[in-house]
Protein backbone atom coordinates (compact mmCIF):
# COMPACT_ATOMS: atom_id res chain seq x y z
CA UNK A 1 0.00 0.00 0.00
CA UNK A 2 3.26 1.95 0.29
CA UNK A 3 2.55 3.49 -3.25
CA UNK A 4 -1.65 3.54 -2.72
CA UNK A 5 -1.89 7.79 -3.91
CA UNK A 6 -0.77 6.27 -7.43
CA UNK A 7 -3.96 4.43 -7.72
CA UNK A 8 -6.50 5.33 -5.12
CA UNK A 9 -7.87 9.00 -6.00
CA UNK A 10 -8.89 11.46 -2.84
CA UNK A 11 -12.21 10.55 -1.69
CA UNK A 12 -14.48 13.68 0.37
CA UNK A 13 -17.27 12.44 2.21
CA UNK A 14 -19.77 15.21 0.82
CA UNK A 15 -21.98 17.04 2.45
CA UNK A 16 -26.13 16.23 2.98
CA UNK A 17 -28.25 16.98 -0.43
CA UNK A 18 -28.73 21.12 0.04
CA UNK A 19 -32.66 20.41 0.36
CA UNK A 20 -32.42 18.66 3.07
CA UNK A 21 -29.62 20.26 4.87
CA UNK A 22 -31.19 23.90 4.60
CA UNK A 23 -33.91 22.57 6.53
CA UNK A 24 -32.18 21.35 9.78
CA UNK A 25 -28.96 22.34 12.13
CA UNK A 26 -27.37 18.76 12.23
CA UNK A 27 -24.11 18.40 10.57
CA UNK A 28 -23.80 19.05 7.14
CA UNK A 29 -20.60 17.21 6.53
CA UNK A 30 -21.36 13.07 6.08
CA UNK A 31 -19.17 10.04 6.88
CA UNK A 32 -17.20 7.07 4.70
CA UNK A 33 -17.42 3.86 5.48
CA UNK A 34 -14.41 2.03 7.58
CA UNK A 35 -13.53 0.54 4.68
CA UNK A 36 -13.39 3.90 2.57
CA UNK A 37 -11.00 5.42 5.33
CA UNK A 38 -8.84 3.05 5.15
CA UNK A 39 -8.13 3.57 1.95
CA UNK A 40 -7.73 7.23 2.16
CA UNK A 41 -5.05 6.46 4.94
CA UNK A 42 -3.34 4.70 2.84
CA UNK A 43 -2.62 7.29 0.47
CA UNK A 44 0.07 8.87 2.65
CA UNK A 45 3.06 8.82 1.06
CA UNK A 46 5.17 9.12 4.54
CA UNK A 47 7.20 11.82 2.76
CA UNK A 48 11.05 12.45 4.34
CA UNK A 49 10.28 15.39 5.18
CA UNK A 50 6.51 15.72 6.41
CA UNK A 51 5.64 19.15 5.62
CA UNK A 52 1.83 18.26 6.88
CA UNK A 53 3.44 18.18 10.56
CA UNK A 54 4.89 21.35 9.47
CA UNK A 55 1.92 23.13 8.59
CA UNK A 56 0.16 22.08 11.52
CA UNK A 57 0.00 24.29 15.21
CA UNK A 58 -0.01 21.63 17.23
CA UNK A 59 2.40 19.33 15.29
CA UNK A 60 -0.15 16.55 15.01
CA UNK A 61 1.90 13.32 13.64
CA UNK A 62 -0.15 12.90 10.49
CA UNK A 63 1.91 10.40 9.23
CA UNK A 64 2.07 8.30 11.42
CA UNK A 65 -1.50 7.76 12.19
CA UNK A 66 -2.00 7.38 8.64
CA UNK A 67 0.23 4.15 8.69
CA UNK A 68 -1.75 2.42 12.04
CA UNK A 69 -4.85 3.40 10.14
CA UNK A 70 -4.42 2.31 6.88
CA UNK A 71 -3.84 -0.93 8.91
CA UNK A 72 -6.83 -0.75 11.04
CA UNK A 73 -5.28 0.06 14.00
CA UNK A 74 -8.02 2.33 14.86
CA UNK A 75 -7.47 2.78 18.45
CA UNK A 76 -3.21 3.23 18.14
CA UNK A 77 -4.38 5.88 15.72
CA UNK A 78 -6.48 7.63 18.13
CA UNK A 79 -3.84 7.44 20.75
CA UNK A 80 -1.12 9.26 18.36
CA UNK A 81 -3.24 11.90 17.38
CA UNK A 82 -4.23 12.90 21.23
CA UNK A 83 -0.58 12.82 21.79
CA UNK A 84 -0.54 16.18 20.19
CA UNK A 85 -4.32 17.17 19.94
CA UNK A 86 -6.66 17.61 22.94
CA UNK A 87 -9.56 17.72 21.16
CA UNK A 88 -8.80 15.79 17.55
CA UNK A 89 -12.93 16.20 17.14
CA UNK A 90 -13.36 19.42 17.17
CA UNK A 91 -10.42 19.96 14.64
CA UNK A 92 -11.87 17.60 12.98
CA UNK A 93 -14.63 19.34 12.14
CA UNK A 94 -13.67 23.04 12.02
CA UNK A 95 -10.15 23.65 11.22
CA UNK A 96 -9.01 25.09 7.76
CA UNK A 97 -6.79 21.73 7.49
CA UNK A 98 -3.38 23.38 7.07
CA UNK A 99 -2.32 20.70 7.16
CA UNK A 100 -3.59 19.25 3.83
CA UNK A 101 -2.73 22.48 2.14
CA UNK A 102 1.26 21.13 2.38
CA UNK A 103 0.61 17.51 1.54
CA UNK A 104 2.51 17.13 -0.94
CA UNK A 105 0.20 15.44 -2.82
CA UNK A 106 -1.85 19.07 -2.89
CA UNK A 107 0.26 19.47 -5.69
CA UNK A 108 -1.87 17.90 -8.01
CA UNK A 109 -5.19 18.87 -5.69
CA UNK A 110 -5.01 15.48 -4.15
CA UNK A 111 -3.88 15.59 -0.90
CA UNK A 112 -4.12 13.04 1.72
CA UNK A 113 -8.28 14.14 3.72
CA UNK A 114 -6.26 14.30 7.02
CA UNK A 115 -8.77 16.11 8.76
CA UNK A 116 -12.29 13.89 7.71
CA UNK A 117 -9.21 10.94 8.83
CA UNK A 118 -8.90 12.56 12.40
CA UNK A 119 -13.02 13.30 12.84
CA UNK A 120 -13.53 10.01 11.53
CA UNK A 121 -10.56 8.59 13.99
CA UNK A 122 -11.97 10.79 17.02
CA UNK A 123 -15.81 9.08 16.66
CA UNK A 124 -14.73 5.08 15.97
CA UNK A 125 -12.75 5.84 19.77
CA UNK A 126 -15.37 6.71 21.02
CA UNK A 127 -18.36 4.57 19.55
CA UNK A 128 -15.74 2.24 20.88
CA UNK A 129 -15.36 2.82 23.92
CA UNK A 130 -11.61 3.95 23.99
CA UNK A 131 -11.82 6.95 25.65
CA UNK A 132 -12.35 6.49 28.93
CA UNK A 133 -11.72 9.04 31.96
CA UNK A 134 -7.94 9.03 33.17
CA UNK A 135 -7.80 10.82 36.37
CA UNK A 136 -3.80 11.83 37.74
CA UNK A 137 -2.80 9.13 40.28
CA UNK A 138 -1.80 11.91 42.56
CA UNK A 139 -2.32 15.88 43.56
CA UNK A 140 0.19 18.31 43.50
CA UNK A 141 -1.75 20.17 45.82
CA UNK A 142 -1.61 23.09 43.42
CA UNK A 143 -4.62 24.82 42.27
CA UNK A 144 -4.78 26.67 39.11
CA UNK A 145 -7.15 28.95 37.72
CA UNK A 146 -8.46 29.21 34.15
CA UNK A 147 -10.51 31.90 33.11
CA UNK A 148 -11.98 31.25 29.74
CA UNK A 149 -13.40 27.93 28.57
CA UNK A 150 -13.02 28.33 24.90
CA UNK A 151 -10.46 25.64 23.03
CA UNK A 152 -7.55 27.48 24.70
CA UNK A 153 -8.64 27.28 28.33
CA UNK A 154 -10.23 23.93 27.85
CA UNK A 155 -6.65 22.49 26.49
CA UNK A 156 -4.89 24.41 29.16
CA UNK A 157 -7.03 22.69 31.80
CA UNK A 158 -6.75 19.35 30.44
CA UNK A 159 -3.30 19.40 30.51
CA UNK A 160 -2.45 21.28 33.97
CA UNK A 161 -4.90 18.42 35.36
CA UNK A 162 -2.96 15.50 33.58
CA UNK A 163 -0.25 17.04 35.88
CA UNK A 164 -2.14 16.38 38.88
CA UNK A 165 -2.99 20.30 39.66
CA UNK A 166 -6.44 20.86 40.99
CA UNK A 167 -8.05 23.19 38.27
CA UNK A 168 -11.18 25.12 38.32
CA UNK A 169 -12.68 26.41 34.59
CA UNK A 170 -14.55 30.09 34.90
CA UNK A 171 -17.15 30.78 32.33
CA UNK A 172 -19.15 33.60 32.25
CA UNK A 173 -22.11 31.63 29.78
CA UNK A 174 -24.32 29.48 30.72
CA UNK A 175 -22.49 26.28 29.33
CA UNK A 176 -19.06 25.77 28.98
CA UNK A 177 -17.10 25.86 25.39
CA UNK A 178 -16.55 29.59 24.45
CA UNK A 179 -17.19 30.48 20.48
CA UNK A 180 -16.98 26.59 20.17
CA UNK A 181 -20.61 26.67 21.78
CA UNK A 182 -21.65 30.30 21.12
CA UNK A 183 -19.81 31.42 18.21
CA UNK A 184 -19.63 28.06 15.58
CA UNK A 185 -23.33 26.80 14.01
CA UNK A 186 -24.24 23.57 15.23
CA UNK A 187 -24.07 22.53 11.32
CA UNK A 188 -20.51 22.35 11.62
CA UNK A 189 -20.21 21.25 14.69
CA UNK A 190 -22.93 19.60 17.01
CA UNK A 191 -22.92 20.69 20.62
CA UNK A 192 -22.85 17.16 21.84
CA UNK A 193 -19.93 16.77 20.60
CA UNK A 194 -18.58 19.65 23.26
CA UNK A 195 -20.78 18.17 26.16
CA UNK A 196 -19.39 14.69 25.61
CA UNK A 197 -15.53 15.82 25.78
CA UNK A 198 -16.78 17.95 28.69
CA UNK A 199 -18.15 15.51 30.44
CA UNK A 200 -15.08 13.29 29.96
CA UNK A 201 -12.86 16.09 31.35
CA UNK A 202 -15.59 16.68 34.88
CA UNK A 203 -14.72 12.54 35.28
CA UNK A 204 -11.00 13.82 35.57
CA UNK A 205 -11.62 15.91 37.91
CA UNK A 206 -11.88 19.48 36.27
CA UNK A 207 -14.85 21.54 38.03
CA UNK A 208 -16.51 24.07 35.49
CA UNK A 209 -17.78 27.17 36.77
CA UNK A 210 -20.58 29.13 34.78
CA UNK A 211 -22.10 32.04 35.20
CA UNK A 212 -19.09 33.50 36.51
CA UNK A 213 -17.25 36.97 35.47
CA UNK A 214 -14.24 36.93 37.42
CA UNK A 215 -14.19 40.65 38.79
CA UNK A 216 -18.12 40.71 39.18
CA UNK A 217 -19.56 37.42 40.64
CA UNK A 218 -15.55 36.36 41.71
CA UNK A 219 -13.89 38.95 43.32
CA UNK A 220 -9.95 39.60 41.38
CA UNK A 221 -8.74 39.38 45.07
CA UNK A 222 -10.41 36.12 45.83
CA UNK A 223 -9.07 34.67 42.27
CA UNK A 224 -5.32 35.93 43.36
CA UNK A 225 -5.21 34.55 46.56
CA UNK A 226 -7.40 31.27 46.53
CA UNK A 227 -5.11 29.97 43.46
CA UNK A 228 -1.22 29.26 43.05
CA UNK A 229 -1.33 30.53 39.21
CA UNK A 230 -3.92 31.77 36.53
CA UNK A 231 -4.47 31.26 32.97
CA UNK A 232 -6.59 34.23 31.12
CA UNK A 233 -8.23 32.67 28.15
CA UNK A 234 -10.62 35.14 27.51
CA UNK A 235 -10.83 35.55 24.10
CA UNK A 236 -10.88 38.31 21.54
CA UNK A 237 -14.67 39.07 21.66
CA UNK A 238 -14.62 42.67 20.43
CA UNK A 239 -16.31 42.52 17.12
CA UNK A 240 -14.68 44.93 14.57
CA UNK A 241 -17.24 47.85 13.66
CA UNK A 242 -18.27 50.37 10.88
CA UNK A 243 -18.94 53.84 12.33
CA UNK A 244 -20.79 54.95 9.26
CA UNK A 245 -24.03 56.41 9.06
CA UNK A 246 -27.34 54.90 9.28
CA UNK A 247 -25.28 52.29 11.84
CA UNK A 248 -28.30 52.83 14.17
CA UNK A 249 -30.64 51.51 12.05
CA UNK A 250 -32.45 48.68 12.93
CA UNK A 251 -31.53 45.58 10.99
CA UNK A 252 -27.63 46.41 11.30
CA UNK A 253 -26.46 43.71 13.85
CA UNK A 254 -23.01 42.02 14.45
CA UNK A 255 -22.66 38.38 12.89
CA UNK A 256 -22.28 37.15 16.50
CA UNK A 257 -25.48 38.30 17.44
CA UNK A 258 -27.05 36.14 15.05
CA UNK A 259 -25.24 33.12 15.39
CA UNK A 260 -25.04 33.36 19.21
CA UNK A 261 -28.76 33.15 19.28
CA UNK A 262 -29.20 30.57 16.75
CA UNK A 263 -27.30 28.26 18.68
CA UNK A 264 -28.93 29.23 21.81
CA UNK A 265 -32.25 28.59 20.17
CA UNK A 266 -31.01 25.38 18.86
CA UNK A 267 -30.05 24.51 22.39
CA UNK A 268 -33.48 25.43 23.78
CA UNK A 269 -31.98 28.17 25.37
CA UNK A 270 -35.32 30.92 25.67
CA UNK A 271 -34.68 34.38 24.01
CA UNK A 272 -37.89 36.71 24.19
CA UNK A 273 -39.07 36.72 20.39
CA UNK A 274 -38.72 40.86 20.59
CA UNK A 275 -35.15 40.91 20.89
CA UNK A 276 -34.79 37.69 18.10
CA UNK A 277 -32.81 38.84 14.85
CA UNK A 278 -34.47 36.51 12.13
CA UNK A 279 -33.54 36.48 8.33
CA UNK A 280 -36.95 34.74 7.40
CA UNK A 281 -38.32 36.52 4.14
CA UNK A 282 -35.54 39.24 4.28
CA UNK A 283 -33.09 40.39 1.88
CA UNK A 284 -29.70 39.35 3.80
CA UNK A 285 -26.34 41.40 3.31
CA UNK A 286 -23.20 40.12 5.16
CA UNK A 287 -20.06 42.47 5.32
CA UNK A 288 -17.24 40.45 5.59
CA UNK A 289 -15.98 37.24 3.37
CA UNK A 290 -14.16 34.88 6.10
CA UNK A 291 -15.14 32.14 7.75
CA UNK A 292 -18.13 33.54 10.38
CA UNK A 293 -19.32 35.24 7.29
CA UNK A 294 -19.97 32.14 5.66
CA UNK A 295 -21.87 31.10 8.89
CA UNK A 296 -24.03 33.92 8.55
CA UNK A 297 -24.88 32.52 5.22
CA UNK A 298 -25.56 29.14 6.01
CA UNK A 299 -27.38 30.31 9.51
CA UNK A 300 -29.86 32.83 6.98
CA UNK A 301 -30.22 30.23 4.26
CA UNK A 302 -32.02 28.18 7.35
CA UNK A 303 -34.04 30.66 8.62
CA UNK A 304 -35.52 31.41 5.19
CA UNK A 305 -33.87 34.15 3.89
CA UNK A 306 -35.45 35.93 0.50
CA UNK A 307 -31.87 36.49 -0.76
CA UNK A 308 -28.04 36.06 0.78
CA UNK A 309 -25.66 38.64 -0.51
CA UNK A 310 -21.70 38.19 0.65
CA UNK A 311 -19.44 41.45 0.18
CA UNK A 312 -15.94 41.40 0.54
CA UNK A 313 -13.74 44.50 0.24
CA UNK A 314 -10.81 42.62 -0.89
CA UNK A 315 -10.60 41.73 -4.49
CA UNK A 316 -11.56 37.69 -5.27
CA UNK A 317 -8.93 35.37 -4.70
CA UNK A 318 -7.49 33.44 -7.49
CA UNK A 319 -9.64 30.20 -8.25
CA UNK A 320 -7.31 26.84 -7.69
CA UNK A 321 -4.07 28.29 -7.30
CA UNK A 322 -2.37 31.74 -6.22
CA UNK A 323 0.98 32.78 -7.28
CA UNK A 324 1.97 34.84 -3.85
CA UNK A 325 1.05 31.95 -1.69
CA UNK A 326 2.81 29.21 -3.29
CA UNK A 327 3.15 25.38 -1.96
CA UNK A 328 3.53 24.67 0.62
CA UNK A 329 1.93 27.41 2.17
CA UNK A 330 -1.09 28.13 2.90
CA UNK A 331 -2.77 29.11 -0.31
CA UNK A 332 -4.91 32.62 -0.46
CA UNK A 333 -7.55 31.07 -2.96
CA UNK A 334 -11.30 31.34 -3.51
CA UNK A 335 -12.89 29.02 -1.08
CA UNK A 336 -16.39 28.41 -1.22
CA UNK A 337 -18.18 26.62 1.82
CA UNK A 338 -21.01 24.26 1.99
CA UNK A 339 -23.01 27.54 2.93
CA UNK A 340 -21.92 28.90 -0.13
CA UNK A 341 -23.63 26.21 -2.37
CA UNK A 342 -26.57 26.47 -0.65
CA UNK A 343 -27.66 29.53 -2.37
CA UNK A 344 -25.46 33.15 -1.89
CA UNK A 345 -24.39 35.93 -4.34
CA UNK A 346 -20.63 36.69 -3.88
CA UNK A 347 -19.47 40.34 -4.41
CA UNK A 348 -15.36 41.49 -3.96
CA UNK A 349 -13.80 44.49 -4.19
CA UNK A 350 -17.12 47.03 -2.37
CA UNK A 351 -16.47 49.39 0.41
CA UNK A 352 -19.37 50.10 2.75
CA UNK A 353 -20.54 53.98 2.23
CA UNK A 354 -23.65 54.26 4.47
CA UNK A 355 -26.41 52.20 5.87
CA UNK A 356 -29.97 53.35 4.09
CA UNK A 357 -33.06 53.48 6.32
CA UNK A 358 -36.53 54.32 6.65
CA UNK A 359 -38.68 55.54 9.59
CA UNK A 360 -35.14 53.86 11.66
CA UNK A 361 -35.44 50.41 9.89
CA UNK A 362 -32.96 49.06 7.39
CA UNK A 363 -33.78 49.31 3.50
CA UNK A 364 -30.68 49.85 2.08
CA UNK A 365 -26.77 49.31 1.88
CA UNK A 366 -24.46 52.15 -0.30
CA UNK A 367 -21.51 50.49 -1.50
CA UNK A 368 -18.58 52.00 -3.72
CA UNK A 369 -16.52 49.98 -6.22
CA UNK A 370 -13.04 50.12 -5.52
CA UNK A 371 -9.59 48.93 -7.22
CA UNK A 372 -6.52 47.46 -5.40
CA UNK A 373 -3.09 47.76 -6.43
CA UNK A 374 0.64 47.28 -5.09
CA UNK A 375 2.98 50.34 -4.06
CA UNK A 376 6.47 50.21 -4.42
CA UNK A 377 7.08 49.49 -1.20
CA UNK A 378 4.77 46.24 -1.71
CA UNK A 379 1.88 47.36 0.24
CA UNK A 380 -1.78 47.02 -1.00
CA UNK A 381 -3.81 50.35 -1.54
CA UNK A 382 -7.10 50.98 -1.88
CA UNK A 383 -8.86 53.46 -4.14
CA UNK A 384 -12.50 53.98 -5.51
CA UNK A 385 -13.49 54.04 -8.97
CA UNK A 386 -16.36 56.35 -8.28
CA UNK A 387 -18.77 53.59 -9.21
CA UNK A 388 -21.73 53.08 -6.46
CA UNK A 389 -24.72 51.29 -6.21
CA UNK A 390 -27.34 50.59 -3.72
CA UNK A 391 -27.89 47.14 -2.41
CA UNK A 392 -31.35 46.17 -1.05
CA UNK A 393 -31.56 44.82 2.35
CA UNK A 394 -33.28 44.26 5.61
CA UNK A 395 -30.73 43.30 7.35
CA UNK A 396 -27.30 43.16 7.61
CA UNK A 397 -24.78 41.53 9.37
CA UNK A 398 -21.44 43.07 9.87
CA UNK A 399 -18.87 40.48 10.22
CA UNK A 400 -15.26 41.23 9.58
CA UNK A 401 -13.30 39.93 12.46
CA UNK A 402 -12.68 40.75 16.25
CA UNK A 403 -10.36 43.51 17.41
CA UNK A 404 -9.36 42.66 20.69
CA UNK A 405 -10.48 41.25 24.00
CA UNK A 406 -13.38 41.75 26.03
CA UNK A 407 -12.36 42.39 29.54
CA UNK A 408 -14.63 44.53 31.38
CA UNK A 409 -11.46 46.14 33.18
CA UNK A 410 -9.98 42.42 34.18
CA UNK A 411 -6.34 43.14 33.03
CA UNK A 412 -6.71 46.36 34.62
CA UNK A 413 -7.68 45.43 38.00
CA UNK A 414 -5.14 42.37 37.58
CA UNK A 415 -2.75 44.67 36.56
CA UNK A 416 -1.38 42.91 33.96
CA UNK A 417 -0.39 45.12 30.54
CA UNK A 418 -1.69 44.56 27.34
CA UNK A 419 -0.72 46.73 24.35
CA UNK A 420 -3.37 49.31 22.26
CA UNK A 421 -5.16 46.62 20.56
CA UNK A 422 -5.98 44.89 24.26
CA UNK A 423 -3.71 41.80 23.64
CA UNK A 424 -2.01 41.13 26.68
CA UNK A 425 1.54 41.19 25.88
CA UNK A 426 3.40 37.97 27.14
CA UNK A 427 6.49 39.00 29.10
CA UNK A 428 7.75 35.23 28.68
CA UNK A 429 6.11 32.27 26.74
CA UNK A 430 2.45 32.68 27.58
CA UNK A 431 2.95 34.35 30.83
CA UNK A 432 2.16 38.19 31.35
CA UNK A 433 3.46 40.71 33.61
CA UNK A 434 2.42 39.63 36.58
CA UNK A 435 4.44 36.80 37.78
CA UNK A 436 1.29 33.64 38.47
CA UNK A 437 -0.82 35.44 35.79
CA UNK A 438 0.07 33.71 32.41
CA UNK A 439 -2.25 33.93 29.55
CA UNK A 440 -3.85 31.44 26.31
CA UNK A 441 -5.28 31.83 22.90
CA UNK A 442 -6.84 35.25 21.20
CA UNK A 443 -6.23 37.32 24.59
CA UNK A 444 -2.70 37.38 23.70
CA UNK A 445 -2.47 35.98 19.42
CA UNK A 446 -5.42 38.43 18.56
CA UNK A 447 -8.46 36.76 16.88
CA UNK A 448 -7.26 33.25 15.28
CA UNK A 449 -7.85 29.46 14.73
CA UNK A 450 -9.20 26.97 17.50
CA UNK A 451 -6.08 24.60 16.32
CA UNK A 452 -3.63 27.89 17.35
CA UNK A 453 -5.87 28.23 20.53
CA UNK A 454 -5.58 24.58 21.77
CA UNK A 455 -1.60 24.88 20.86
CA UNK A 456 -1.39 28.06 23.15
CA UNK A 457 -3.79 26.34 26.03
CA UNK A 458 -1.24 23.38 25.62
CA UNK A 459 1.50 25.88 26.05
CA UNK A 460 0.45 28.12 28.65
CA UNK A 461 -0.18 24.82 30.63
CA UNK A 462 3.38 24.00 30.06
CA UNK A 463 5.04 27.00 31.02
CA UNK A 464 2.59 27.20 34.35
CA UNK A 465 3.92 23.84 35.20
CA UNK A 466 7.29 24.88 35.17
CA UNK A 467 6.62 28.53 37.21
CA UNK A 468 4.97 25.87 40.21
CA UNK A 469 7.40 23.83 40.65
Amino acid sequence: MKKAFLSIPRKEAGYRPVIERINDYSEVEQTLNNEDRILQASRCMDCGVPFCHWACPLGNLMPEYQDVLHKGKWQEAYYILTSTNNFPEFTGRVCPALCEKSCVLALTNEAVTIRENEAAVTEHAFLEGYVKPCPPATRTGKKVAVVGSGPAGLAAADMLNRQGHTVVVYEKDKKPGGLLRFGIPDFKLNKEIIDRRLALLEAEGITFKCDTTVGKELKVKQLMDEYDAVCLCIGAGQPRDLALEGRSLKGVHFALELLRQQNQLVAGMDIPKEERISAKGKQVVVIGGGDTGSDCVGTSNRQKAAKVTQIEIMPQPPVGYNDATPWPMYPQILKTSSSHLEGCERRWSLATKRFLGENGQLIGVEVAEVEWSVSAEGKMEMKETGKTEIIPADLVLLSMGFVHPVHEGLLDKLGVAYDARGNVKAEKPNQSSVAKVFVAGDVTLGASLVVRAIDSGRRAAEAIGTFLK
